[in-house]
């Protein structure tokens, strides 16, 4: 029996077919490495999904460091998405952070039974008399969907009131099936009421929108130095340490590098449709992907001496992190890994663990879709289901005064052709024959996984690190990166090699017995009497 069957083997056989087509054994199936994903999770399966507010304002929202974010709804909500993915943000002359802070209307049981619109209004006169926002957003959570409250009329209000911005998002928990529809809500409210509205002037025909980078651990900002160091103007980034005023300025870019495909590719395709700025998937996680990436980008713009300089750049950046990634690699050649994450990360770190001679045993996504994993050829082969049509997709048209192309046509229709815009391939394609993808993995999965396969180490989230560790394996946290970081491009490969090989090689392990090394793993019976 297959690793996969002998995890399946426990559920009775409905969970069992569902689960099935969750799990692929990647170049080992009848089905050309087709997976199911972005429907709903069984209930009573312990998933490692978030909701979709968690999408909204704890991915995508959260790190506009300037948006007053109001969460309308219970405490706890509010809580849940405080401080918790470490967005950093850099306080800027003339511009506001609230990032420290957790805004909350904290309804309670009267209000749920009478509404809470009135309390909400009174929180928007409390943060105007404290602090004079520019900009407020409105995030409902579950009870706020149930009870009816119209944040939109509220937001109207507080506009007409205050004369501000401010914008409702309808994201209550229980929409869609994950945090992946808290990203299209967000996604649409920006485009609808945000991008577009700047008039900065934007001088450097080399100008990019950095999207779905969300500066986890100070990842944005070398991303960041490293692109102005090769000559490129990073107009905005959505939407890690970035202003409303970026933000809307965004439509004025050449080019949007696209890193969290599943998070932001919404506003990459709008934008497209509407000012014309194609869209890169990008990788800048990993040595080998960060050099790729950016002679990609450099061979959109086709520019001489662009290429010439990103070559000097990435020749100097290698020279300085060479010495520490040959010692690093010595220590972790050999090892392997397990990654389950949200967006694209369980694709990217998988470039960044083989220049370290790390081995990929099993991914798979929390909130993935089908193009995640297979890339966006199966697009048009995908039925939207009724949890999918729950949630709004917009339409633009082309801005007659905004839109512009920065190369001619017949440049745009080549690369598209070649793949070079436009385009994800998905993870399975740099996934090796005989490992394994897993969407929506769950409590049970993870540790039955963990004890066939013995990964010496787990990259996940919070909810199932220390269920690793107490297996006796390192688990190291991909979500917020355990308060260290950054992990990007090529500074960011050596501390992450730093942090992994401190990781495995700390002596704590050896104190924490597995289970399956003090239980028997397989069991029978032998004339009626159980054996081992």
């Amino acid at each position: 029996m297959n690793v996969m069957n002998r995890v399946l083997d426990q559920y009775n056989s409905k969970v069992y077919k569902n689960r099935k087509e969750h799990m692929v054994g990647v170049n080992n199936n009848e089905n050309n490495n087709e997976i199911a994903a972005n429907v709903r999770t069984i209930p009573g399966i312990i998933s490692q999904r978030g909701c979709c507010y968690a999408g909204c304002k704890g991915v995508v929202l959260g790190p506009i460091k300037d948006a007053f974010i109001i969460t309308h709804g219970p405490i706890g909500c509010a809580f849940y998405s405080w401080g918790t993915r470490r967005h950093k943000a850099k306080k800027d002359e003339g511009v506001a952070n609230y990032l420290q802070y957790c805004f909350s209307t904290d309804l309670q049981e009267p209000d749920i039974v009478f509404g809470g619109e009135k309390k909400l209004k009174q929180a928007i006169v409390e943060a105007m008399e404290l602090f004079r926002p520019s900009t407020i957003m409105i995030c409902s959570t579950c009870p706020v969907g149930l009870i009816g409250d119209d944040i939109h009329a509220v937001a109207k209000w507080a506009e007409k009131e205050y004369e501000i911005k401010c914008i409702a998002f309808s994201c209550e928990g229980y929409k869609g099936v994950s945090q992946s529809a808290g990203h299209h809500i967000a996604n649409n409210q920006l485009v609808r009421y945000v991008i577009g509205e700047g008039d900065r002037k934007i001088t450097n025909k080399f100008s990019v929108n950095l999207l779905g980078e969300y500066n986890i651990g100070g990842d944005g900002w070398e991303t960041e130095r490293l692109l102005k160091r090769i000559g490129y103007e990073v107009v905005s980034t959505f939407t890690g340490n970035s202003s409303m005023d970026d933000l809307k300025n965004s439509h004025q870019a050449n080019l949007s590098l696209v890193q969290c495909h599943r998070s932001i590719n919404y506003i990459a395709e709008l934008i497209e449709t509407k000012y014309g700025i194609p869209w890169m998937k990008v990788n800048f996680i990993g040595v080998d992907a960060t050099i790729e990436t950016l002679r990609n980008v450099a061979r959109y713009f086709g520019d001489s001496e662009l290429t010439a300089r990103t070559e000097e750049v990435i020749a100097d950046e290698l020279d300085s992190i060479q010495e520490d990634m040959e010692y690093y690699k010595s220590k972790l050649k050999g090892k392997s890994a397990a990654i389950y994450v949200g967006g694209s990360r369980a694709h990217h770190y998988q470039f960044l663990l083989n220049d370290l001679g790390v081995h990929t045993i099993l991914a798979g996504y929390e909130f993935g879709h089908r193009e995640e994993y297979e890339g966006r050829e199966v697009i048009p082969f995908v039925k939207p289901d009724a949890d999918s049509k729950n949630i709004e997709s917009i339409t633009v048209e082309p801005d007659p005064e905004k839109y512009h192309v920065y190369l001619s046509e017949e440049d745009l229709k080549r690369l598209k052709e070649e793949k070079l815009i436009d385009y994800y391939g998905g993870m399975v394609k740099d996934m090796k024959d005989g490992t394994y993808m897993v969407d929506d993995l769950n409590h049970y999965e993870t540790e039955e996984f963990l004890k066939l396969l013995k990964p010496d180490i787990f990259f996940s989230g919070i909810k199932d690190k220390y269920v690793a560790q107490k297996s006796g394996i390192l688990s190291k946290q991909l979500h917020s990166y355990d308060y260290s970081g950054p992990y990007s491009c090529f500074r960011g490969a050596v501390n992450f090699a730093r942090d992994i090989t401190m990781g495995i090689y700390t002596p704590a392990w050896s104190y924490v017995k597995s289970p399956w090394k003090t239980a028997p793993v397989l069991s029978g019976s032998l004339g009626g009497e159980a054996v081992c």
